[in-house]
């Protein structure tokens, strides 16, 4: 007898797609045979339950699946309980590293969960969507990875790691599905690593799937209307051949097959670059790639206990090297709450960190999630985290709930004056004069706003804290600390538009407009807007020229500012 069968994810946000979802439909195609009719439904945590679960009903699905993760299991487990209040017979299926490691628990404490698939999907939800379309009981309790009840008993199986390359998820149907947003592709699976807060160590030794599937894939989804395509491998350049290979295949490719404002995103680990990647990523087109370090920390005891086999000098020269060529976007990962890391620790860790000179330095809260040596070790990694997704680390013996806040404060003004990169000008002069480290000046910020302030406040409003706060130094020009402001605003900003406190009423700058309209070579482009300024404290006028709309936007550098021009006053003055 058919069965209709839905698969149903919960992303992040409404920019996120998913590959888990499509995945689990190649699966079904692939390995379900003749009697399964199956559809996806994508939605995220922020839409509206009910209107999900109306959508839901209306499909009369026999079987649902649902993909489970800490940042939706909270959603995802009412969502289950309500449909299957609406549609008894429905049978519910989850799976995802949420309940990979921990189905006993789901199964006992949840009676409308009727199975739970541990470890890699694909083959087992097919086969038990099959094994229930032909009432095949056999069948089913010979699933791998599957975990049910029988009577009183909860089954538990190994999760499930498959040997052979799964069916390609790249359908009319997920191309139709993804609307521009973020994509992800996978061109391996497994970490060569075995940290212990990751669950990545789990899932058997790196499988690296054909090369070009690989290469037809990226083609498929960099013309997909996508603005950045993810990989997923863990680990990307833990075969550095292959990496080599893609990234030559993106350069070769690029501005060609590869559209232009296509960004390609890898996860890699800083200390196994060989001389040949450096090389390679050195000659890549600026903006067509960008790369995400995860350092975890600086604290080689900390690393040790996490089993985390880092060369950290050798993360540095090779960061500082890729930021040196000036050419992609850096991204750098902390962990607040890792074994032996105090707040002493973190924070040269940090300041270390923001040293390297990526473009975004990221702080992560640990979380202990279920299967993790973490979660499973709590005598060897003792703390306090919350009993609820996604079960964030709340103090440690090295670490206090106080020193915790703090940490999550300078996060926040990290993320709003450095990460945004809204005032890298002004910053980068703040942080040479005020004499404290980049650490120190961000707890110091966050306390002299207050917190509760950070995320409703203008940013017109914020950067006068911001210019108020670093005037106070005695090694702040405030002049010049307003100059290198509006730089930022300048670069950030369609139009030049300044905060009041940073606009000057200086009767040079109608000689300087002048100047620039009559040079050819500072002569505004047709469609363009023009904003000027006189920077006091270095006797140049600086300009920009903004698009009356995007389209008109040829004036953005790669890094998505727009240019800034500098011009001296002596070359206007002294004519």
């Amino acid at each position: 007898m058919m069965k209709n069968v839905i698969i149903c994810m919960l992303n992040s946000q409404y920019i996120h797609s998913s590959l888990t979802p499509w995945c689990l439909l190649a699966g079904i195609r692939e390995y379900g045979g003749n009697e399964l009719s199956a559809s996806v439904v994508e939605s995220n945590i922020n839409a509206d339950m009910e209107g999900l679960l109306c959508e839901l009903s209306e499909k009369s699905p026999d079987i649902v699946g649902f993909c489970c993760y800490i940042w939706n299991i909270d959603k995802v487990l009412p969502l289950c309980r309500a449909l299957k209040e609406r549609l008894p017979e429905c049978t519910v299926v989850l799976g995802g590293p949420e309940v990979s490691y921990n189905a006993r628990d789901v199964l006992a404490e949840n009676s409308f969960v009727d199975f739970v698939i541990s470890g890699e999907g694909e083959k087992p939800f097919a086969t038990l969507c099959r094994a229930l379309a032909e009432d095949d009981s056999a069948l089913l309790k010979s699933t791998s990875g599957l975990c049910f009840r029988d009577g009183d008993e909860v089954i538990v199986s190994e999760p499930n790691v498959e040997c052979d390359e799964p069916a390609s998820p790249y359908t009319e149907e997920y191309f139709a599905s993804l609307g521009g947003k973020i994509s992800y592709m996978e061109s391996s699976r497994g970490c060569p690593f075995s940290c212990a807060f990751c669950l990545s160590g789990r899932c058997g030794s790196v499988r690296f799937f054909d090369m070009e599937r690989t290469k037809e894939n990226l083609l498929l989804l960099a013309n997909s209307g996508t603005k950045t395509v993810k990989f997923v491998d863990r680990t990307f350049n833990a075969n550095p051949k292959r990496a080599i290979e893609i990234w030559q295949f993106i350069k070769e490719n690029y501005g060609k097959t590869i559209p232009c404002e296509v960004c390609v995103h890898f996860e890699i680990a800083a200390d196994i670059l060989t001389e040949e990647c450096l090389s390679v990523l050195s000659e890549m087109p600026c903006g067509s790639i960008q790369l995400e370090i995860g350092i975890q920390s600086f604290n080689e005891k900390t690393l040790d206990a996490i089993h985390r086999k880092t060369n950290l000098a050798r993360v540095c020269d090779n960061v500082k090297r890729l930021a040196s060529f000036g050419n992609m976007h850096l991204h750098t990962d902390l962990i607040a709450g890792l074994p032996y890391e105090d707040f002493g620790s973190f924070r040269d860790s940090f300041n270390r960190a923001f040293s390297l000179g990526a473009d975004m330095l990221q702080l992560g809260f640990l979380k202990i999630l279920h299967g993790s040596p973490m979660g499973e070790g709590r005598d060897e990694y003792p703390c306090e985290y919350s009993e609820n997704a996604p079960y964030e680390v709340i103090s440690t013996p090295w670490l206090t709930a106080e020193d915790i806040t703090k940490l999550k404060l300078v996060d926040t003004v990290n993320d709003r004056i450095s990460n945004s990169g809204r005032f890298s000008y002004s910053l980068c002069y703040a942080l040479e004069r005020c004499g404290m480290t980049s650490f120190d000046a961000f707890l110091r910020l966050g306390e002299f706003i207050g917190e509760g302030l950070f995320s409703s406040m203008a940013l017109f409003d914020f950067a006068k804290l911001y210019f108020d706060f670093f005037s106070d130094f005695d090694g702040i020009d405030k002049v010049a600390l307003a100059d290198k402001m509006i730089c930022d605003f300048f670069s950030h900003s369609r139009y030049g538009k300044l905060p009041p406190f940073l606009k000057r009423q200086n009767p040079k700058i109608k000689r300087v407009l002048e100047y620039l309209a009559k040079n050819p070579e500072t002569e505004k482009p047709k469609n363009a807007v023009r904003a000027a300024a006189i920077l006091e404290s270095e006797g140049v006028a600086v300009f920009c020229d903004s698009g009356e709309s995007k389209k008109d936007d040829v004036h953005l550098t790669e890094s998505g500012r727009y240019r800034l021009r500098f011009v001296e006053l002596s070359d206007i003055f002294d004519m």
